[in-house]
């Protein structure tokens, strides 16, 4: 685990201590109870673009990252979300994360109300409390981070996921790690073309590792995709679902450059 990866971890046991102190656990299951028929479809949403032959974005909500800094600075999740579903997104992404991405769990509100897409909740999830957390602000998915959790770890969260009807993105950084997340039942497989301890990006992560890969599962390739270029080397390697945040961040019309993206 990197150090930074280390840092926000403890940050992330801390902010559940202090979550339960304000909303207890039986408060925050009645309100993940009461959103039990507004669950949306994350994987069908997916598998619907691909049905017709068609890339899958979950294009994400991110107003700012450690390494970047702030990528967006009128930020409006609402009109975002509503740009993205018109030009063809399959899901959002919307990072939740605070003091690191600058990202609330209001974001995620805003965002999914403003559309009818399934929304990622994008966070760092290393406890139940914050699965039943995701459900009850109305997230359809979230992330589990393969080097961020022991494997038993994961499988009980992912586990106490689907008893909530939320869909799994497992996400991995190389081989050892995906091992781990093969374990896990989610179709999602998210490959991360960033090294957390450099920050560099290469699209060969997602490359070398493909043919480790059920060919049940889903790949989802995550960071780097920067160019039409990029989605059609993806593409030719059968890779077709693509988690991207900063180039649309930095556009003017975040849809219209995912619309030109993948056109």
């Amino acid at each position: 685990m990197s150090d930074i990866l280390e840092r926000i971890i403890r940050v992330k046991r801390d902010e559940v201590r202090m979550a339960e102190q304000s909303a207890p656990l039986e408060e925050l299951r009645l309100a993940a109870e009461s959103r039990r028929d507004d669950l949306r479809d994350f994987v069908g949403a997916i598998r619907g673009k691909h049905a017709i032959g068609r890339a899958a974005v979950i294009a994400e909500v991110k107003k700012a990252s450690p390494s970047k800094g702030v990528l967006r600075e009128h930020f409006v999740p609402a009109d975002i979300a509503r740009s993205y579903a018109a030009h063809g997104a399959a899901c959002l992404s919307v990072l939740t994360d605070t003091q690191f991405f600058q990202g609330s769990a209001t974001y995620l509100k805003q965002a999914r109300a403003a559309c009818a897409l399934p929304v990622l909740r994008k966070d760092f999830v290393v406890d139940p409390y914050q699965v039943l957390e995701s459900r009850a602000m109305g997230a359809d998915c979230i992330l589990l981070i393969a080097a961020a959790l022991e494997p038993a770890q994961m499988g009980d969260l992912e586990a106490y996921a689907h008893s909530l009807g939320l869909a799994v993105l497992v996400e991995v950084h190389n081989g050892e790690e995906l091992d781990a997340a093969l374990t896990l039942s989610t179709p999602l497989i998210g490959i991360n073309n960033r090294n957390l301890r450099t920050f560099e990006v290469t699209l060969d992560t997602t490359l070398d590792l493909l043919e480790r890969i059920p060919s049940e599962r889903i790949v989802v390739t995550e960071s780097g995709i920067l160019s039409k270029d990029d989605v059609t080397r993806m593409r030719a390697a059968d890779v077709h679902t693509f988690l991207v945040g900063e180039a649309f961040m930095r556009a003017d019309n975040p849809g219209e450059a995912l619309s030109a993206m993948f056109s």
